[in-house]
């Protein structure tokens, strides 16, 4: 509709427009607010699912990137202590093995010895028992010997201990950055998902919210329509005059406010 048109329309067309406006929707309304219930009602349990879901793989994600962390600190620790030891010790001569191959070699071939008699001798339970006590003595000796030669160069044995411990905190450091990556993976889905489903919830609580302020609305806005179109466009109750009390005047062929207030002063002037 164009200004021209616009203007053409009459304030009592207007009215009825409006009220055949507010009627419909106080009798579509109802039905609207039950669909958008329904959806609501039918749409949070997923949205709380999917929080729920991504919550949990955001949990994953920080408790391997902890454990990463917590990894990686001990190990860089322990390798200021590893280059510290190997300093210490190229100054005493040199750094000699607490355990040489040679040594672990032999236990080794000595322990599958007893093991292989262990399996394929007809032994009873005395001599059976004798092999194992060897095997314990054995395995008891070398510790020994191991301790002892710790004890006598302190210094490699921090090493060793240092190292080792550096080298496996590196390594569970690695495979805990692996598993956050994969957690990361994960939740890259779960997250779109929630946001997603939290985006057409508060879409469809926008619409509910809106359709029952109208609802709540329109029982008002029939009465105050019906009211202008059976008794005019004034306001008793407020005390405004009817607006249109001038252009009625007009079309019923009585003057203008304008040539009345021109009458008025020339009336005053004479």
């Amino acid at each position: 509709m164009d200004v021209q048109h616009l203007l053409e329309v009459k304030p009592i067309e207007l009215a009825e427009s409006l009220l055949a406006r507010w009627k419909a929707l106080e009798e579509q309304l109802p039905n609207v607010i039950r669909n958008l219930e329904a959806e609501e009602e039918a749409l949070s349990p997923r949205v709380k699912r999917a929080v729920e879901s991504h919550r949990k793989a955001n949990e994953v994600v920080a408790e391997k990137k902890t454990e990463r962390d917590s990894s990686q600190a001990v190990a860089r620790a322990k390798l200021s202590e590893v280059k510290k030891s190997i300093e210490l010790l190229s100054e005493k001569g040199g750094m000699v093995s607490l355990d040489p191959e040679w040594r672990k070699v032999k236990l080794l071939e000595e322990l599958e010895d007893i093991e292989e008699k262990i399996e394929t001798s007809a032994l009873d339970h005395k001599e059976e028992g004798k092999l194992i006590a060897k095997r314990k003595k054995l395995i008891e000796k070398n510790e020994k010997w191991l301790k002892e030669r710790r004890e006598s160069n302190p210094e490699m044995s921090r090493y060793v201990d240092s190292r080792k411990t550096m080298i496996s905190n590196f390594r569970i450091s690695e495979a805990a950055h692996s598993r956050m990556l994969r957690a990361v993976e994960k939740a890259q889905p779960l997250y779109e998902k929630k946001i997603s489903l939290q985006s057409e919830i508060r879409d469809i609580r926008r619409q509910l919210d809106r359709a029952r302020e109208l609802y709540a609305q329109s029982s008002g806005a029939i009465s105050l329509w019906e009211g202008k179109i059976s008794t005019g466009f004034g306001d008793s109750s407020t005390g405004f005059d009817d607006l249109l009390s001038d252009m009625n005047r007009v079309l019923d062929g009585g003057a203008s406010s304008f040539a009345r207030k021109k009458s008025k002063k020339k009336e005053e002037e004479e």
